[in-house]
């Protein structure tokens, strides 16, 4: 069985929408496109090595994908990354069912993308990463479809975008398997799922008439 592994940037307010450039996506009249760059230095460049050092294929939804396809093939010959993303295997979620998709080892999942991820994470082959592609995670958390999560938590407040949390995704208990903090401040913490929310109580065994009252008057 393969693994769902989510790779995101986000701010402290969990918005992780156009980290990488002013055009990547000013959807919305977003106008802070490009926040990540003055904060990555060498801790955040091994962390990504991190998430690339074991096999995957990644799983994208559309308006990543062309962000990607767009980018990746054509930078420079040395950099790592534009070869390797050319290699793997792209999934691809799209409303389009006619979208023909040029960059190669790409595919697209069909008009129902939930069964479709379902199948290829119980097939066999490499762990399934996903990078950016805010509107398909949402999809993801709201089906449980997610095992393993990256977050590159960035210094900053940008106060509306799109954000990796819609407020739809499947309660879950998580645990923290590793933590580092940048120089420039950057937290970056990988969890794995780890069962159900639990909850308990700091509320006094024999609540007072005043807490009483209040319940009640809860609405």
């Amino acid at each position: 069985m393969r693994k769902i592994i989510t790779g995101a940037f986000v701010s402290l307010d969990g918005i992780m929408q156009a980290p990488g450039g002013p055009d990547e996506d000013p959807t919305g009249d977003f106008k802070y496109g490009g926040w990540v760059a003055p904060y990555f230095d060498k801790a955040g460049e091994e962390a990504v090595g991190e998430m690339f050092a074991k096999p995957f294929d990644l799983l994208l939804g559309r308006k990543t994908y062309d962000i990607f396809a767009a980018y990746w093939p054509y930078v420079d010959a040395g950099h790592p990354i534009g070869p390797l993303f050319d290699r793997v295997n792209k999934y691809v979620a799209t409303r389009n069912p006619d979208l023909k998709l040029d960059w190669q080892n790409s595919q697209t999942l069909g008009p129902d993308v939930v069964a479709a991820v379902t199948k290829l994470k119980s097939g066999q082959g490499p762990d399934l990463l996903t990078q950016g592609s805010t509107d398909f995670l949402q999809t993801l958390f709201k089906n449980d479809l997610i095992d393993e999560i990256n977050i590159f938590m960035f210094p900053l407040i940008l106060g509306k975008g799109k954000k990796l949390f819609s407020g739809n995704a499947f309660p879950g208990a998580l645990k923290l398997v590793s933590s580092k903090v940048s120089d420039t401040g950057v937290t970056i913490n990988k969890y794995v799922r780890a069962g159900e929310v639990v909850t308990g109580s700091f509320a006094s065994e024999h609540p007072s008439e005043a807490e009483l009252a209040r319940r009640r008057n809860l609405t």
